[in-house]
């Protein structure tokens, strides 16, 4: 049975999760990411993204996910079709990497960004990375260089990030800075391992 011992990784747009990703497993967290799974996936299939999208959407054999991300954001009929296509193979992937976890018997984390949003992961905890929704917008604006009411449109494709916080099993906080955040970090592990200590007795 997969997600016995999982924990699933989520939050917003720009709010940090990759960053939170890379310094849980720098304090020995083990974790399954599902982006680079879809990057995966869709690099595979460059041949169906050019037969239903068109020529201009790949180069060579990678998929130009740029390109393709402000197609979908703008035409609800692409991005299901993606989605329709994209979402069984990276779940049966996730589903295949996480019963090889599993075997570990500790938690470890499953990276899903739209974890609430899609509710397709029979996964009882959760950890969100937060940020307040303006730094949020600033951090997007500034990394991806749109437009404000890009950035917005893309934010407001997902749950807002202060209900995220809500239904999390725990946060952790990226509103300040990197000293910060690697503290953060570190406590969340703690009480992971302190969790799994106590339940195993």
């Amino acid at each position: 049975m997969a997600f016995e011992y999982a924990i699933a990784l989520t939050g917003g747009i720009a709010t940090g999760k990759s960053t939170v990703a890379s310094l849980l497993a720098l304090n020995g967290m083990r974790v399954i990411d599902a982006d680079t799974i879809s990057h995966e996936i869709l690099d595979t299939n460059s041949v169906w993204v050019r037969e239903n999208f068109g020529e201009e959407f790949v180069h060579g054999s990678k998929v130009d996910r740029s390109k393709l991300g402000s197609l979908v954001f703008s035409d609800a009929q692409a991005k299901k079709k993606l989605e329709d296509f994209l979402h069984p193979k990276i779940r049966a992937e996730i589903e295949k990497r996480s019963i090889k976890q599993d075997s570990f018997k500790f938690p470890y984390l499953i990276d899903i960004p739209l974890f609430f949003e899609n509710g397709a992961y029979d996964i009882k905890e959760s950890v969100v990375v937060y940020v307040p929704p303006s730094i949020q917008l600033e951090r997007f604006m500034k990394r991806n260089g749109y437009s404000k009411e890009e950035s917005l449109r893309r934010i407001h494709s997902q749950m807002p990030i202060d209900e995220k916080k809500k239904r999390a099993t725990w946060v952790i906080d990226n509103g300040q800075n990197l000293k910060h955040l690697q503290a953060e970090c570190e406590a969340f592990v703690d009480k992971i391992k302190t969790k799994f200590l106590q339940e195993k007795k």
